[in-house]
């Protein structure tokens, strides 16, 4: 690599970097929904400039993940009872799409990726059922790898990434709730894994709706969200 495309490359990549950790940071919580995004706060906080950031929020704007507040800047995007439900719904309609072409699509590695990623899920939501709540970052992204080691035969980038936005704003949800299902979500996680091993999409699909629903209700049971 040339001194020149060095120059140039490294910048793109240390913002990239900071977008990745804000997004997650925005994700998993830790940037609450509200939250002022100031942004002398963030130049300290993630170590990039402040046309860096503004790219970064002008991004994380167009995924809905920030707001503008006109002149004011931006903030963390407020949650609500209504979009809950709505990225609920969407998540539903896109994975169960992206089920159907995943199960008939295939393979055995395929297989092999959705065993090895129930089996990471299953030891940690053991885990959590014996009251261990120390690892719930790590406990979401397994329960994210498994479901989109789900779809991930379906055949279409365009639907995975569309998939995975919504997932990471239903994800959000969760995580402000810190909302853990117990034995009931594990049982549903199971019999995903089954079906999609016996390909028998509409039962998967019918698993998911009752996984997604009871997690939307559960959510909005603790109290966190209105």
């Amino acid at each position: 690599m040339s001194d020149q495309l060095l120059m140039i490359s490294q910048p793109n990549m240390i913002g990239e970097s900071a977008y990745q950790k804000i997004r997650s940071d925005i994700v998993f919580g830790r940037l609450p929904p509200g939250k002022k995004l100031k942004l002398e706060r963030l130049k300290a906080d993630y170590g990039v400039s402040v046309s860096t950031l503004r790219e970064i929020l002008n991004r994380l704007h167009s995924e809905r993940l920030v707001v503008a507040e006109g002149q004011k800047g931006f903030e963390v995007t407020p949650v609500s009872i209504a979009n809950l439900r709505e990225i609920a719904a969407l998540r539903q309609l896109l994975e169960c799409r992206a089920l159907e072409q995943s199960f008939r699509a295939g393979d055995m590695e395929w297989e092999g990726r959705v065993v090895a990623a129930h089996h990471r899920l299953a030891r940690m939501e053991a885990r959590m059922a014996q009251g261990d709540r120390a690892h719930t970052e790590e406990w979401k992204r397994y329960d994210w790898q498994f479901h989109q080691a789900l779809i991930s035969a379906c055949g279409s980038k365009m639907l995975i990434d569309n998939h995975a936005a919504v997932f990471d704003k239903y994800l959000r949800y969760q995580m402000i709730a810190l909302s853990y299902r117990g034995d009931i979500a594990a049982k549903e996680h199971a019999l995903l894994m089954e079906y999609a091993l016996k390909r028998d999409a509409a039962r998967a699909c019918e698993v998911l709706t009752r996984h997604v629903a009871g997690g939307v209700e559960h959510a909005l049971a603790t109290g966190t969200i209105s």
